[in-house]
């Protein structure tokens, strides 16, 4: 069987929304996944197909172009939060923001697809001041530079109810009644999932964005102060926020680095925040102005 889409990182956070957004605008999805065991949300989707895959293999990669027809598209969602210090960037960050997508390009050479949408970042830039930023600002540079119909994303910090960024705050505000708080007035213009996922799928049908990047805002900005006090609000819970100076924020991630946990925040995560993660000064406001979208706010979760 030949499917419309190969969905790259399919079976995550954002990967899931996409997924089902695109099955519901009558696309067959093939879904690689090395934890086909966590895929039970996918399954139930009538046109979406899990397949147990590797991706870092490029024998499994071609293989799975392959079997996409050649009229349809490949969208890479992968991204990795954590990585050891290194310059510019570790082996993790290396193997899924630079080395993937430019496997993914080779491989779709090879079997003659063109259309391709690739996730990046706001704030990605091959000079950025954090490893996550340099190897998601290398990745885009690779995408560019390919000769195939791309369109790149490029989303501030992403909510929904299954996210990885408001809910760990909810659940430390349940568990401190205090909660000390570095980088407090770091900016961030948050985006909802189902606004990202439905800018990935008009895409398709528009060939105007071939050849484009964009930018995935909110409709407000937020500190990180004011993200932490709605997600105390989303819990129903009271948590004292106490500010406090950045080399304390930098030994709290130390430590969160080193505990036998999945890391909560890393050191380098403080320095993506160095930069605000806001829709630029005159930058094209995406949503709104090219897919005609009426933004979801952060409130809307509550």
């Amino acid at each position: 069987m030949q499917y419309d889409i190969l969905l790259i990182g399919g079976n995550g956070f954002v990967g899931r929304v996409l997924a089902a957004q695109l099955q519901a605008a009558g696309y067959s999805v093939l879904v690689p996944t090395s934890h086909l065991a966590a895929g039970r949300e996918l399954r139930v989707l009538p046109r979406v197909y899990l397949e147990d895959a590797n991706i870092h293999e490029f024998d499994e990669l071609q293989s799975l172009c392959e079997r996409i027809k050649p009229s349809g598209a490949v969208i890479n969602l992968v991204g990795v939060l954590h990585d050891k210090p290194a310059k510019p960037y570790g082996e993790v960050f290396k193997a899924a923001h630079v080395e993937l997508p430019k496997n993914i390009i080779t491989a779709m050479q090879m079997h003659g697809l063109k259309r391709y949408l690739h996730m990046s970042a706001l704030g990605a830039d091959s000079n950025g001041p954090s490893m996550y930023q340099r190897s998601k600002g290398d990745g885009e540079a690779a995408v560019k530079s390919s000769n195939l119909d791309w369109t790149i994303f490029r989303p501030s910090v992403i909510f929904g109810a299954q996210d990885q960024f408001i809910n760990l705050f909810t659940k430390l505000t349940k568990l401190f009644p205090v909660m000390p708080l570095a980088n407090h007035q770091a900016q961030f213009q948050p985006v909802s999932v189902n606004d990202v996922a439905t800018a990935f799928v008009k895409s398709l049908t528009m060939p105007q964005t071939i050849h484009q990047s964009y930018d995935l805002v909110g409709p407000a900005v937020y500190t990180m102060k004011e993200i932490v006090e709605f997600a105390a609000r989303k819990a129903k819970t009271s948590c004292a926020i106490i500010p406090v100076p950045a080399f304390i924020g930098h030994l709290q991630a130390l430590a969160f680095e080193y505990l036998p946990i999945p890391t909560l925040m890393s050191r380098d995560n403080i320095a993506s925040m160095h930069l605000p993660n806001v829709l630029p000064p005159n930058g094209k406001d995406a949503l709104v102005e090219v897919f005609m979208m009426s933004r979801r706010s952060l409130e809307g979760m509550q």
